[in-house]
């Protein structure tokens, strides 16, 4: 990478004394000089001519930062640099932000080289690049192309070598590209073009076209001839500006390819047809040959600084000596490489954080570039000589500085420690690393190696090999424990976010804790840490898990499901009561679920505790009894029967009642049953009856049936099972639900009772079994009955015979035919079940009930639920007609059937008069008997309405706020309550629903009216009012402050207190009005009456009080006046901004308070104004009134025979020229000079 020249303040001053022999004066004016202005040449004299060799200046392209040497080991660090000039982004404002930080994070996410910025003193830019090799060169490519300013150009080589330069996979081009830090750009293939572009710095674009020409040349098919010259001779061969070479190349028609000045290669190729190219290499020897003998060599002397300016801006200087003297100046190597021994574990060190030591270096000689190479005791310099060593010098001091406080040790500890060395998160290393200000290196795990290296300060590491030894030692002595403890408790232990585990392994920080991973189902907690300490957490866990195991005692409670919303109460209310004072843990089933158990979970006694609370909740809302049988213990878990078969199943018979056996193994005899009472007595015998059977002789036998042969053998309401239970005696268990052998049929009994019901069982199976096939004749007018609603009937006839199968013939034909498929048995009862559908579809009739259509919606119910429940019922069909929107239509409307859209209509008749309006006519089909029950239930939900008389001025109370009065009302006793409206002033209320509710809503209604006249006969004692005269100046004192004082008074007698309103001039201000009972309010006055009886005992005395010791008398926020007030029992005021006397402040209370107060005020006052006397004294010393003479504006700055005044014979400069005002960090172009800058 090539470095523009930039001028230092070293090299400026030895630049400046060469170049500027006389010394610059600084005229200094002297007021008797102000008079007489100075000159515009004094004021600002002219740059001397030779400095204008500055602004051309420029750095020989000398390529020592290209050097890059052999990397011996896999990490390097090296420091590039980048002058102002040649920088893109040059914005000093956005330093470290902005677009180039972000092409700098770009650079180091995608090569992983590590960049480090830092801004020199000129302005140029130094980039630390650390990382392995590969990425410091791909690094080093992006910075050049993305960070510094670009130059290209073009090289023509023949295309068939195109393919050459690019190598196998693109491998040369990029490993070009890397060495010579350019872009490369060939054309495609299908590209006619042989140019090549080169993009990059102007020494990597030589180096580059250097290497494709040397490509090109070895691939070329014609003679190809190398000649050895003396590197000192090439300029001469090439003659100025390259013109000699040109002029041979363009003569013979051969290629001849110069090694630039920064490539070390002596041997000049020459590419060309035969004959032209012995011509060309005749012409060059020739010239090498008369260059040699002639020449001579010198030396002259140059200081390095100024090598810059011989070699002119991009070596033009040299050319132009060349051409005009035929003199070549050779200008030596600005490198310098040297070496500085530091061992490598100090390199971190040397380099600081984040490069912090290092950049101090850099950015004093920003051309040195610093090496560091893992694993080698020494760092490698690199720059021009001067430079390297100062950086050298430096460096050295600061490993000497190192070595002499820092050290190292390494100790030997078992690799199995060193994650207890480091701990939870690095807690432990971390704590010794700040106590003892020491690094500590501990291998990973892959490694398998036991040796710690500890780096720092030789007390610190020291200390730090102490501690860790020591700890190291403690784990040999330490001892591993496993606990116990069911998988159930360990989320507990854990708790939550692991709060708990978090305490324990506080109360006990050496031992380690390790839970097994959940998915185990392992037991196992493991312990580890000093003997005693172990020991110690181990009790202290065994403990916790003992109060685990207390408090998740759990009992289950059967409670009907009807009774949960009460078990829970209002918002949670009943629920959350019994968990509190139980201190258990109380689960109730999801709504959807159709279990009806309870889970109470804590310690034994606390959950008995809210099992009686939740058993007497369900006990007072119900008719539930409770009946206690004695069955000796033994034959309970027989009773029971597998997995609760046997006891469900009486539960299921009953009517679901709660049988409630005792806990095992506390040999009571007791057994609970709990439902309502009929079921309770059937549910008592049932169990004595088992339990005689059980004592006597119990034999069990299981048989298999498939699962919807079930209902078939249970029969309609259980028919057949109990016939069969009655003949034989025996005992037979279905399986419920959640069994997982759904096929299972358990019989018990005594064993000839077993045998027979067996035999019974097996028979009605066999014949379930025997699949036949049978037809009946169905009427296609009834065919529709069957099939509607997704063939509803027909899913219900499958499922309660047998599951057989039912088939009707396809819509639109005519058959009559009906296919029924199954057992013989549930086939012969399918069948019989259809004929009695038939029957009771012939045998339907078709009634009408009228009610008005305005009824129609409370009729049918919250989506038609109450008309549903009716059909259910009563096995018949309602429909509803549609509502009449145009009463005068005479056409039928479509109607609603049960509650649900009907799709056909039928058409209307006109209506006759005086007959009812179709629209609240509702027809009923079927049996007879079942239609005209059907009619009654739905007259029956006919809304009544009933009028009572409550006194207008009640309406508004009964409604309540925004109605809430008068919902809950309607909710509460499920009617509908209308309030006439206010305009109408009528004390009719009318209330709308069924007969069986109107009774209970006229006794609430009512029962409100007397709760709101009591309310109405309060208001008017409360608004009892009473006046007082009190002169106006005593309110302030009645209110106090804050209205504290007249607050008092409103609670304690519980009155309401009106003050004058001093705006209103038509109300007399000395009139306080008191509301509220008469008792009360005249209470309230004498407490009034009182405190203007003390005010009117009280004093007030005006005291002359300075006004400047007013604010120290008051206090911040008036604190000291409030202590002195309350100190004396007095007011004080204070002259507001502006009074007429500043200094009269009023004091008002009693005589003997006024006076103390006084006397304590006008004390404070003399000590005060002491100290203002003092202060002012001071502030005159500190500020001497200021001298009020009136000064002469200025003229402003004022100079002689300035280029702009028509007496000056000076030329003004030319702003548009560049060489009189040349632009900061741009290049001038030269002017067409006989040799080398005018002097």
């Amino acid at each position: 990478m090539s470095s523009v020249a930039v001028l230092t303040q070293e090299s400026f001053a030895e630049h400046r004394s060469g170049l500027v022999p006389q010394q610059i004066k600084v005229a200094t004016l002297t007021s008797e000089e102000e008079s007489d202005p100075p000159t515009y040449k004094d004021a600002f004299p002219p740059l001397p001519e030779k400095a204008a060799c500055l602004e051309n200046a420029q750095e020989p392209a000398g390529a020592w930062s290209n050097k890059i040497r052999p990397i011996k080991a896999s990490v390097i660090t090296q420091v590039f640099h980048v002058p102002l000039e040649e920088r893109k982004y040059k914005d000093m404002n956005q330093f470290g932000e902005g677009e180039q930080a972000k092409i700098c994070l770009e650079i180091m996410q995608r090569t992983g080289a590590h960049l480090e910025l830092s801004l020199a003193k000129d302005q140029g830019l130094s980039i630390m690049v650390s990382g392995k090799l590969d990425a410091v060169m791909k690094a080093r490519k992006d910075i050049v192309a993305r960070l510094q300013t670009q130059a290209s150009a073009t090289v023509a080589i023949p295309k068939e070598h195109h393919r050459f330069v690019i190598g196998k996979n693109g491998e040369k081009l990029q490993d070009l590209e890397l060495k010579t830090a350019t872009k490369i750009q060939i054309p495609r293939p299908d590209d006619a073009s042989n140019q090549i572009r080169i993009t990059g710095t102007k020494e990597g674009i030589e180096k580059a076209r250097h290497e494709v020409l040397l490509i090109s040349a070895e691939q070329d098919k014609r003679a190809v001839e190398r000649l050895e010259v003396e590197k000192a001779f090439h300029p001469f061969i090439a003659g100025p500006y390259n013109r000699l070479v040109s002029e041979i190349m363009q003569e013979t028609g051969t290629r001849i390819n110069i090694p630039p000045p920064s490539v070390s290669r002596t041997e000049i190729v020459f590419t060309g047809e035969k004959e032209q190219l012995a011509q060309a290499v005749a012409r060059v020897k020739k010239i090498y040959e008369e260059k040699k003998k002639k020449t001579t060599t010198i030396a002259v002397e140059v200081k390095k600084s100024q090598h810059k300016y011989v070699i002119g801006p991009k070596g033009n200087s040299l050319q132009e000596i060349l051409e005009r003297t035929g003199v070549s100046v050779e200008i030596p190597p600005s490198d310098s490489v040297s070496s500085v021994s530091a061992p490598s574990w100090l390199h971190r060190f040397i380099i600081g954080k984040k490069g912090q030591n290092l950049a101090k270096i850099t950015q004093q000689m920003p051309k040195v570039h610093i090496e560091f190479t893992e694993g080698e005791d020494r760092i490698t310099l690199e720059g021009p000589t001067e430079d390297v060593s100062v950086a050298q010098e430096q460096i050295e001091a600061m490993v000497k500085d190192l070595i002499n406080r820092m050290d190292y040790v390494e100790i030997n500890i078992d690799h199995k420690f060193h994650r207890h060395l480091i701990g939870k998160s690095g807690a432990n290393i971390n704590r010794i690393k700040d106590q003892c200000k020491v690094s500590v290196r501990i291998p990973p795990d892959s490694e398998k190696s036991s040796l710690i290296r500890i780096e720092g300060d030789p007390q610190g590491v020291r200390q730090a090999k102490r501690e860790l030894l020591e700890l190291a030692s403690r784990m040999e002595n330490e001892r591993t424990k496993d606990l116990i403890i069911e998988q159930r408790f360990h989320r507990t232990i854990i708790g939550q976010k692991g709060e708990r585990i978090r305490e324990i392994r506080d109360k006990f920080p050496e031992v380690i804790i390790n839970f097994p991973d959940p998915a185990q189902k392992s037991d196992i907690v493991q312990l580890r840490g000093p003997k005693n300490e172990v020991e110690k957490c181990t009790k202290y866990m065994q403990k916790m898990v003992a109060d685990l195991v207390e408090n998740s005692y759990s009992i289950s409670v059967p409670i009907f499901k009807q009774f949960h919303k009460n078990i829970i109460g209002k918002g949670g209310a009943n629920i959350k009561k019994i968990r509190e004072e139980s201190n258990t843990k109380i689960d109730l089933p999801a709504e959807n679920s159709n279990s009806e158990t309870i889970v109470i979970t804590g310690k034994r006694a606390n959950c008995e505790a809210a099992r009686s609370r939740i058993l007497s909740i369900q006990k007072d809302l119900a008719n539930i009894a409770e009946v206690e049988v004695s069955i000796p213990a033994r034959l309970h878990n027989s009773l029971i029967g597998t997995k609760g078969r046997l006891i469900r199943s009486i539960m299921e018979e009953c009517g679901g009642v709660h049988i409630h056996f005792p806990v095992e193994g506390s040999g009571s005899d007791t057994v609970v049953i709990r439902g309502p009472s009929s079921d309770v007595e059937k549910a008592r015998k049932q169990l004595l009856h088992l339990a005689e059977e059980k004592q006597t002789k119990s034999f069990t036998v299981d048989i298999r049936a498939k699962p919807e042969y079930h209902k078939f053998l249970i029969g309609k309401g259980g028919g057949k099972i109990r016939k069969v239970r009655d003949s034989t005696g025996a005992r037979i268990v279905f399986p419920a639900a959640e069994d997982r052998e759904q096929d299972l049929i358990t019989i018990i009994g005594k064993e000839d009772a077993v045998r027979e019901a067996q035999r019974e069982l097996e028979a009605l199976i066999q014949n379930l079994d025997n699949v036949v096939e049978d037809c009946m004749l169905v009427d296609p007018k009834h065919h529709r009955h069957f099939v509607i609603r997704r063939g509803q009937v027909l899913r219900e006839i499958a499922e309660e015979y047998g599951g057989g199968m039912v088939s009707f013939p396809r819509s639109g034909t005519q058959s009559d035919k009906v296919t029924l498929k199954g057992a013989k048995d549930c086939v012969e009862a399918a069948k019989k079940r259809i004929q009695e559908i038939i029957e009771d579809l012939e045998a339907q009739v078709t009634i009408e009930c009228t009610i008005p259509q305005k009824f129609h919606r409370s009729v049918m119910g919250p989506k038609g639920s109450k008309i549903q429940q009716i059909t259910r019922d009563y096995n018949v069909q309602i429909k509803f007609p549609d509502r009449e929107e145009n009463p005068g239509h005479s056409v039928e409307p479509a109607v609603h059937e049960n509650g649900e859209d009907a799709a056909e209509g039928r058409e209307g008749k006109e209506a006759e008069p005086g007959s009812p309006r179709r629209c609240d006519i509702i027809v009923i089909s079927g049996r007879k008997e079942k239609c005209e029950a059907a009619k009654e239930a739905l007259e029956a939900l006919v809304p009544v309405t009933i009028e009572v008389e409550v006194p207008f001025d009640l309406h508004r109370y009964i409604i309540g706020q925004k109605g809430s009065g008068i919902r809950k009302m309607m909710d509460e006793f499920e009617v509908n309550i209308h309030v006439p409206a206010p305009e109408l002033q009528s004390d009719i209320i009318a209330i709308t629903g069924l007969a069986a509710h109107l009774d209970r809503a006229k006794a609430g209604l009512l029962e409100r009216v007397k709760e709101l006249q009591a309310e109405q006969e309060d208001r008017a004692l409360r608004s009892f009012k009473l006046s007082v005269t009190v002169d106006p100046k005593y309110h302030p004192k009645i209110i106090g402050r804050k209205g504290a004082v007249i607050t008092q008074i409103r609670l304690e007698h519980d009155v309401n207190i009106q003050f004058p309103d001093k705006d209103d001039g038509s109300q007399p201000q000395d009139q306080i009005t008191i509301t509220g009972y008469e008792k009360n309010t005249e209470a309230a006055r004498d407490a009034i009456l009182k405190i203007v009886g003390e005010l009117e005992q009280m004093v007030s005395e005006d005291v002359p009080l300075d006004h400047r010791v007013h604010a120290r008398i008051i206090g911040a926020r008036g604190k000291a006046i409030r202590k002195i007030m309350d100190e004396f029992k007095v007011d004080i005021r204070f002259p507001q901004s502006g009074a007429p006397d500043p200094n009269c402040v009023t004091v008002t209370g009693l005589p003997e308070n006024v006076e103390e107060a006084i006397d304590h005020i006008l004390n404070l006052e003399e000590e005060y104004l002491a100290d203002v006397v003092d202060s002012e004294a001071l502030q005159l010393y500190l500020k001497p009134p200021a001298h009020e003479e009136s000064k002469a504006p200025s003229k402003g700055f004022v100079v002689r025979d300035a280029p702009w005044t028509a007496s000056s014979s000076e030329k003004a400069p030319d702003m548009s020229s560049s060489e009189e005002f040349p632009s900061f960090g741009a290049q001038v172009a030269p002017k067409t000079l006989p040799w080398g800058p005018k002097r």
